[in-house]
């Protein structure tokens, strides 16, 4: 197996790229350094292809493995031919690999192992090959009678050696292809309900058919869901009499031969009994397998604008995390992210204490100056927006409100982190904190929580949750690296997401930077316990030191080019012929467009060139829209059939695919991503149910 060439067919790329990256992985090197400074080797690869490419690469080692292992485990059988080795190993998957290794593979106590043990292999090769007459086979047939061995009569006999043949027909992996095909082309995926529940979330799938071909992954999930809390039965329906008479025309090689009816009874047992539950299972897997992969990078492609929304600088923030029996928890954040003040007020059911509230929010934001309100999306949001909106009314002070997607702020709160940053406070507090800081610097302060519960996919909880960190912590690692992080501010959660740092190397920076204060160059890097000279090279590019002995510290100029940025920097820059000047320099033209790029805007971040949030003052009800209105919102979820969207009411609207776009849509992603500032005009408002259906067209 040729790996290099597979990859450079696959991802349309050019010997070279595929190459170098293949070299840069196995040297160790982490996707978001060869993304940023390796572009010459690899092209200018972005680090998604990268991460897909990385993938890929792993799965067809692991397939180059386990053919290596097949074969082997079959030769020591002494079963294996030039043939099956060359099948073997020109298979493009791994259920290929072991659709030919099932005949040979180790099996428990099955009914054809039972009837081997009786001896009843030949009488089934008699059958299967279909050569002898019916007076010889009658002959041979009395033969295999051995009532010490089990078999008692003639019809046992035949009763063995067709177990023997069916199995031997499901194992065969041209017959399982082509059933395959066949599932793939004609099969139909059809639900019922168990108990129809008509208000459950499942109703449409009481009596639904759809084909394998076009099912779409979001009702795979959606089905999936229903089956396991037992409000659907879900089943494959496949043309059987069809798949019956293709694997009879296989088998059956002899019309007029007299052992037929046997054989057609061994055909129907193998595919009924064997071969349909098996494939049934696995078409399921492979369908669900589909469908979490999409969904996961359904989930990965929101969670990056999400990381990427440009922080609120310079601002003092109160944060609310809203709430009806114990009330909505109140911290006032400085801007720098430190904790001012907290408190606990009542302005929803049961106390409902609104004049009360008011007042003291008004105090607070006297007191302390508040720019800002952050409030978080959960439990009560809605009520506590209203008393806010009222409140902003009633004071001269220019303060506006946002609303924030508090997912995973309570997660955040009884973490350890939150546990270990604010050791003394309350669990609800500290969640009041973390959605004033989320408006602060999003990327900051999620990363301190688990990617999968930052709710912005679909069927999250349903999916490989092993899978599912793994691309998310891809995505949020890239996020960090992008930025890059203020060694000396950078919490260990953020560190640990550099390229190269690890938790443990994260934590013995903050050790190290509390022992002897801030770090002042990169160099020191080297001090720090556990950072030797190769993961400096890893990290060193993506950390930065504002304020430190060398200005080049705090841009994203790894240390590696900084004598040639230092010649840079006495050159005009914008008289420069950059293909001449990095001959002159012995630097790739890639790399010399970084350098000077970053030279032009020193601590220059990525997210400013991402939508601003929208701040309001005022308050909308459900009450108040009207069918065809306009209005400006953020994009919150993009999901496979459509997108939600904050219009600043209680419920997020929906924009169905079908109104994203005056042209055809093959997927939400194609138009919008999260975080992304819309016009929107109302199509319908259900207010029984809670539904708003938007139209971008």
């Amino acid at each position: 197996m040729d790996i290099t060439k597979i990859l450079t067919e696959e991802f349309k790329l050019k010997p070279f790229q595929v190459k170098n990256t293949i070299k840069l992985i196995d040297e160790g090197n982490t996707i978001p350094f060869i993304a940023r400074y390796r572009k010459e080797q690899t092209g200018d690869l972005k680090d998604t292809v990268l991460r897909d490419l990385s993938d890929r690469l792993n799965y067809l080692r692991n397939l180059k493995a386990r053919q290596e292992e097949v074969v082997r485990l079959i030769d020591e059988q002494g079963k294996l031919t030039e043939e099956l080795e060359d099948e073997i190993l020109k298979a493009e998957t791994l259920q290929r690999v072991e659709d030919l290794y099932r005949p040979y593979r180790p099996k428990r106590r099955t009914r054809a192992t039972i009837a081997k043990e009786k001896g009843l292999e030949g009488l089934a090769k008699l059958l299967l090959e279909q050569n002898v007459q019916k007076e010889q086979f009658e002959k041979e047939l009395a033969s295999y009678i051995d009532e010490e061995k089990g078999v008692a009569t003639e019809g046992q006999a035949l009763a063995g050696a067709m177990d023997i043949i069916a199995e031997t027909i499901s194992d065969n992996a041209e017959y399982r292809d082509m059933i395959r095909n066949i599932v793939y082309k004609r099969g139909i995926m059809e639900t019922e309900g168990i108990e129809k529940d008509e208000k459950s979330p499942y109703s449409m799938y009481y009596d639904y058919k759809e084909p394998v071909k076009s099912i779409a992954n979001h009702r795979v999930l959606a089905i999936n869901r229903g089956e396991k809390e037992k409000f659907l039965r879900v089943s494959l329906i496949l043309p059987e009499e069809e798949i019956l008479s293709k694997l009879a025309s296989k088998v059956i090689i002899k019309e007029d031969f007299h052992g037929r009816p046997y054989l057609e009874e061994s055909i129907e047992d193998s595919y009924k009994r064997l071969i349909f539950p098996s494939i049934e299972r696995e078409t399921r897997s492979n369908l669900t397998e589909r469908a979490e992969e999409d969904a996961i990078k359904v989930f990965a492609l929101n969670l990056k604008p999400l990381l990427m929304q440009p922080p609120v600088k310079d601002k003092i923030v109160m944060g609310i995390d809203p709430g009806f029996r114990t009330g909505c928890k109140v911290a006032i954040i400085d801007d720098t992210g430190k904790l001012l003040s907290f408190t606990t007020v009542y302005p929803t059911e049961p106390q409902k204490q609104i004049d009360k509230t008011k007042a003291q929010l008004k105090e607070l934001i006297h007191k302390y100056g508040v720019n800002l309100i952050a409030i978080g999306n959960g439990t009560g949001s809605r009520e506590t927006e209203m008393v806010v909106g009222e409140m902003l009314e009633e004071i001269e002070e220019e303060v506006y409100y946002t609303i924030v997607n508090e997912a995973g702020a309570s997660v955040y709160s009884a973490s350890k982190v939150g546990q270990e940053e604010f050791p003394d406070l309350d669990v609800s507090i500290r969640g009041a904190i973390s959605i004033g800081r989320r408006i602060q610097d999003p990327l900051a302060e999620l990363v301190k929580i688990e990617p999968k519960h930052i709710g912005v996919g679909q069927y999250q909880h349903d999916l490989n949750q092993a899978r599912l960190s793994e691309a998310l912590e891809g995505v949020v690692e890239d996020c960090v690296n992008r930025v890059g992080v203020d060694l000396n501010t950078a919490s260990p959660s953020l560190l640990s997401y550099v390229s190269g740092i690890s938790s443990r190397v994260a934590s013995n920076l903050i050790e190290y930077r509390e022992e002897k204060g801030r770090f002042l160059n990169r160099k020191e890097l080297l001090n720090v316990k556990g950072l030797g000279p190769k993961t400096f090279v890893q990290c060193a590019g993506f950390l930065r030191i504002p304020g430190g002995e060398e200005p080049l510290d705090n841009t994203g100029v790894h240390p590696e080019s900084y004598k040639i940025a230092e010649k840079l920097y006495k050159m005009d820059l914008d008289k420069c012929d950059q293909l001449e000047l990095s001959k002159e320099l012995d630097i790739g033209i890639i790399t010399l467009k970084d350098i000077i790029e970053e030279l032009k805007k020193p601590g220059r971040d990525p997210r400013d060139e991402m939508p601003k949030p929208i701040f309001r003052t005022d308050v909308l009800k459900m009450e108040d829209l009207k069918l065809d209105m306009k209005l400006t919102g953020t994009i919150r979820n993009v999901v496979d059939f459509g997108a939600f969207v904050d219009i600043g009411v209680k419920q997020d609207g929906l924009i169905h695919i079908s109104h994203l776009s005056d042209r055809y849509v093959k997927h939400p992603k194609e138009v919008v991503k999260v975080g992304d500032v819309v016009e929107v005009k109302i199509l319908d408002i259900d207010i029984d149910r809670g539904r708003i259906s938007l139209s971008m067209k």
